[in-house]
């Protein structure tokens, strides 16, 4: 969806049936996701565009998959690359393309993420649970996981419990590519 406005009001669509389906006020989601409910309403109504730390927030404080606020609901998916609704952390250092997402036990997705050159983006940890799988399709990274960095390179992949704090690295002059599956293993 290439629409911002239109993405924005079927994101905030999406939390307030959450919200509404947890029996949650506005202020008790603020108080669990630690985001304003100022900030809640304006999303719910589609006037603000969230960030990604702000969606990772809101999707962390529910215990949901962030691919449950971004993803559209389709029987039969292609996700192209750029195809799709790009969401910004708060630097533009990362722009993350949610891709596919299955819910129930276990609910998996999957996305893509363009790491600017020379940059970091600190993910920061997840809900208890989540195990992240990443692969490098373009470039070289370095995953950093708690105080221990590793070092990635084309097709090179990682796993790791995405529940303590991780960053994500890219030393290089030009972008990386990266593949993620995100498995929320409590839901």
């Amino acid at each position: 969806m290439n629409n911002p406005e239109k993405y924005s009001k079927r994101v905030g669509a999406t939390l307030r049936a959450i919200r509404k389906e947890k029996e949650l006020s506005l202020n008790e989601l603020a108080e669990w996701t630690d985001v304003s409910s100022l900030t809640l309403g304006k999303i719910e109504r589609g006037e603000a565009n969230p960030s990604l730390s702000i969606i990772w927030k809101i999707a962390n404080g529910l215990s949901i998959p962030i691919s449950f606020l971004l993803a559209e609901k389709e029987e039969v998916a292609i996700s192209r690359k750029h195809g799709g609704q790009k969401v910004l952390s708060a630097d533009e250092a990362l722009a993350l393309e949610p891709m596919f997402t299955m819910r129930g036990h276990g609910s998996i997705e999957t996305h893509r993420a363009f790491l600017e050159p020379k940059s970091e983006y600190h993910a920061g940890a997840h809900q208890p649970g989540v195990v992240e799988y990443v692969t490098v399709m373009e470039g070289r990274v370095q995953v950093k996981v708690q105080d221990d960095v590793y070092e990635l390179g084309l097709y090179d992949s990682i796993k790791f419990q995405a529940d303590q704090d991780h960053a994500y690295i890219n030393p290089a002059e030009m972008e990386a590519v990266l593949h993620f599956v995100m498995i929320y293993t409590q839901s």
